[in-house]
């Protein structure tokens, strides 16, 4: 793919303005929701039981992240994603925690092995906990682990049969065949909330309207860095804050100039 095809892909998004259903974490809500109205997606939350299979149904893509878990929140998503499934929807998978606690490990092996994933995305010890690999996490944070984050996308896609996202300081994403490195981005990211929750829905919102998940995944993680270097810019030094507000102007401003201009990623052959 060519960063060309990444600038039409957020035209496509932004023609579309396709439904991304999300079984998210309280933290993020809000977040979540104005991201994705600015890229030019339509959100919704719904977290019923009773209305999950159906929202599922009509939606372009589901979000599930296990960022604030209850049970009665994981059989909506368990609901949410097999209509999913039966309806062609694809899945994008946020596995918030994974390895933190045996609960939060049990239900994203539950979710993965249950649930058709198109896309997983997470860190690095996210990743290699839902592939049954040891990675030091701390919270919700990855904390130290040994090894290539590159072959570790490879392995989990493999193993999990599904398109890995792995997001740091350099972006991984793999299905195991096809592996791409995404080098835009900024450290402010790292201050806001829900920065990661809300690019794992951006995926969400590009895989919507291209059937190719890596594809899909490049190119949103392309858009959502250089959207984040451009917010910085915006910022002027100024912090968190405001870099939060800056960020989803510039999500709503971003043009594909911008993404040909400044987008940055390669083809990693084996």
């Amino acid at each position: 793919m060519n960063i060309c095809e990444v600038g039409s892909l957020l035209e496509k998004v932004r023609a579309e303005n396709p439904l991304v259903h999300n079984i998210t974490n309280v933290v993020v809500t809000n977040f979540t929701a104005n991201g994705l109205l600015a890229i030019g997606a339509s959100p919704v939350m719904a977290y019923a039981h009773e209305e999950a299979a159906e929202m599922a149904k009509i939606a372009g893509a589901l979000v599930l992240n296990m960022g604030t878990l209850t049970e009665k929140e994981v059989q909506s998503m368990l609901i949410a994603g097999r209509s999913a499934n039966e309806h062609g929807v694809p899945v994008i998978f946020d596995p918030v925690g994974v390895g933190a606690t045996a609960y939060r490990t049990e239900t994203a092996n539950r979710i993965a092995g249950e649930l058709n994933i198109s896309i997983i995305r997470g860190n690095a010890a996210e990743i290699a906990n839902s592939a049954g690999h040891h990675w030091e996490i701390k919270g919700v944070d990855a904390g130290v682990g040994k090894g290539s984050t590159i072959e570790l996308a490879r392995t989990a896609a493999k193993e999990l049969k599904t398109a890995a996202v792995i997001t740091g300081k350099q972006d991984i994403v793999s299905d195991g065949t096809s592996t791409y490195a995404i080098y835009n981005g900024h450290p402010l990211l790292t201050k806001v909330t829900g920065a990661g929750c809300l690019l794992t829905s951006v995926i969400g919102a590009f895989a919507a309207v291209e059937k190719d998940p890596v594809k899909a995944a490049v190119s949103s993680l392309v858009v959502y860095g250089t959207a984040a270097e451009i917010a910085a810019e915006n910022t002027n030094g100024r912090g968190p804050g405001t870099f939060q507000i800056e960020f989803l102007n510039s999500l709503y401003n971003i043009s594909p100039s911008d993404v040909e201009t400044r987008g940055s990623f390669e083809s990693i052959s084996e």
